[in-house]
């Protein structure tokens, strides 16, 4: 057990005392963390350290075939040891910069307590915008069975009714029929496109897609959530 030592005790000079005091869970500093979203097979949650571990093992799984690339950003490219890395310094940079004026939260998604993927959520000036993106990714083991639907369905849900966004954009290279998929069920409509090189020398087209709250197809079950009052600064309101 690790103890916190007082240097100079009041009593018994001379000699160390146990000072430890209760621990204080983190979402009484950052409420962020005491956000919950469920679903009927899904429970969300914003990331922490210590789900990392169980993070890194899932994406070294295998989160999607290596012969292709769903990311704008190759990072599940390169020896397990940088494929770590990139994830690590992208979801502590992820959180050490958000603001109110540009949040991002990168929910875990676990099923059964097992976790299946991270879906995120974000959002820039999205005070005057009403404007928020989504991402995510799935284990492989985990794919084909609907998740995807439901842990989207679950943050725009989550977007659209409690933080009042009235549009949320996603985007998904045209090679990746999976996630288009899962945004025509959802009711996103084309919204051009754009040509990325997403690995060196390799040319991509990327579908951009935009949903609103008159459009989003809803499913036959509400989110539930719990903790959103304490966070509402956090996404700038």
């Amino acid at each position: 057990m690790t103890r916190t030592l007082e240097l100079w005790p009041e009593r018994q000079p001379g000699t160390l005392r146990d000072v430890s005091p209760a621990p204080r869970p983190l979402a009484a500093s950052w409420p962020i963390f005491g956000l919950r979203l469920a679903t009927p097979r899904l429970v969300l949650t914003p990331l922490q350290d210590v789900d990392l571990p169980e993070t890194c093992e899932l994406i070294l799984a295998g989160i999607h075939d290596p012969a292709v690339m769903p990311f704008a950003r190759p990072w599940t490219d390169g020896a397990p040891a940088d494929v770590v890395a990139n994830a690590l310094t992208f979801y502590w940079t992820s959180r050490a910069s958000s603001t109110p004026d540009n949040w991002s939260v990168q929910f875990t998604v676990r099923r059964q307590g097992v976790l299946v993927g991270l879906q995120d959520l974000r959002g820039t000036d999205f005070a005057l915008t009403r404007t928020v993106g989504t991402g995510s990714w799935l284990g492989r083991s985990h794919q084909g069975q609907g998740i995807g639907t439901e842990m989207r369905s679950a943050v725009l849900q989550f977007a659209f009714d409690h933080l009042r966004a009235e549009r949320a954009d996603s985007a998904a290279f045209t090679d990746n029929p999976q996630s288009l998929a899962v945004s025509r069920k959802l009711g996103y409509r084309p919204d051009g496109t754009a040509v990325l090189r997403r690995r060196p020398g390799e040319r991509a087209v990327e579908q951009r897609l935009t949903v609103d709250r008159s459009t989003f197809v809803r499913p036959d079950w509400m989110v539930q959530f719990r903790g959103l009052p304490a966070c509402l600064p956090y996404f700038g309101l």
